[in-house]
């Protein structure tokens, strides 16, 4: 029988296995216009957290259809959907997208290099933040699959200086090797100190997928016109009592900076620019891209309470 992942209870501060059940579901009947998919790989996304509000889990997968009542798609196609957390799924097929199969790229790329992740650096860097050639660039969860990308993006677009935080020395000296300037680990010194050596002359541009010390630093390091990309917050998703806001929250308005919060979703309309640098970047062996890849659908939960806690180097995925 198909199974699947639910959450037997709302997660309250961090989740744990607790909160979440494995579970068998019936295999229904296609009506017209529907497909049946075999996932093969799901994505782990920080995003996840904040709605998990008791709902059956869904996100990002890439699967084969194994039975189809669509004239658009065919057994044996490979889709992306939106029906992860379940090893098999029934969906219409005008809510899967069909890629191609291309030639030494696993299909999780189209759930990471190739896909929202991509997709969401690329918007916050070139759109939100407006990054220019000779901007200093600073990204926090650097080495995620998001802030890994962004760091390469504005490399290749000739940023100055990129900075990447991380959350430990092995993460920091990976960001380095994939053509980061200059990375540091957050959690053995105070951000600010660390950012100030890094960026003596000050940031042009912060992405940020932290908030917390890391939005606080980059507030004080922005010089005036600074742009801000507010993509995550992850130091805040397991608060379980509001955050405090930022303490530098009036350089706003004194050194004239924009930040501007975003939600991938609205620009669906960037994917074939994205696609396009991004194939070309991958073709020529300039762009970098790692997986942390987690096997069985069981393991899932546990793949996702890592992630918060920053086990994974690049895209977190469970393989199915």
């Amino acid at each position: 029988m198909p199974r699947q992942i639910v959450l037997a209870s709302r997660p309250s501060g961090w989740p744990t296995p607790a909160n979440f059940t494995l579970t068998e579901t019936a295999r229904p009947e296609l009506s017209d216009g529907q497909v049946r998919v075999r996932n093969l790989f799901m994505s782990v996304d920080p995003y996840m957290r904040p709605r998990m509000l008791g709902q059956p889990l869904d996100g990002g997968a890439v699967g084969t259809v194994i039975e189809t009542r669509s004239p658009d798609l065919a057994e044996g196609d490979l889709i992306l959907h939106a029906l992860g957390w379940r090893d098999e799924a029934v969906l219409p097929a005008r809510h899967a997208q069909k890629l191609p199969l291309i030639e030494g790229l696993s299909p999780s790329a189209f759930l990471g290099v190739l896909g929202m992740t991509a997709l969401t650096a690329y918007v916050g860097l070139f759109d939100m933040a407006a990054m220019q050639e000779g901007d200093v660039v600073f990204v926090s969860g650097a080495a995620g699959a998001v802030g890994s990308m962004a760091g390469q993006f504005a490399k290749l677009n000739d940023a100055s200086l990129v900075i990447g935080s991380a959350g430990s020395d092995d993460k920091v000296r990976w960001l380095r090797e994939i053509g980061f300037d200059a990375a540091f680990n957050y959690r053995t010194a105070p951000v600010l100190a660390q950012l100030r050596d890094a960026a003596p002359d000050g940031i042009d541009v912060y992405f940020d997928n932290v908030g917390a010390d890391h939005l606080d630093a980059a507030l004080v390091t922005l010089n005036n016109y600074g742009r801000v990309a507010m993509c995550g917050a992850i130091a805040h998703y397991n608060a379980t009592e509001p955050p405090a806001g930022p303490s530098s929250l009036t350089l706003v308005v004194s050194k004239r900076l924009t930040l501007r919060g975003f939600i991938v979703s609205d620009h669906w309309d960037r994917l074939p620019a994205m696609t396009a640098d991004v194939t070309a970047w991958l073709h020529e062996g300039r762009l970098q891209h790692s997986e942390t890849v987690v096997d069985g659908l069981e393991n899932a939960p546990a793949a996702f309470i890592d992630l918060l806690r920053g086990g994974n180097t690049g895209k977190m995925l469970v393989r199915l």
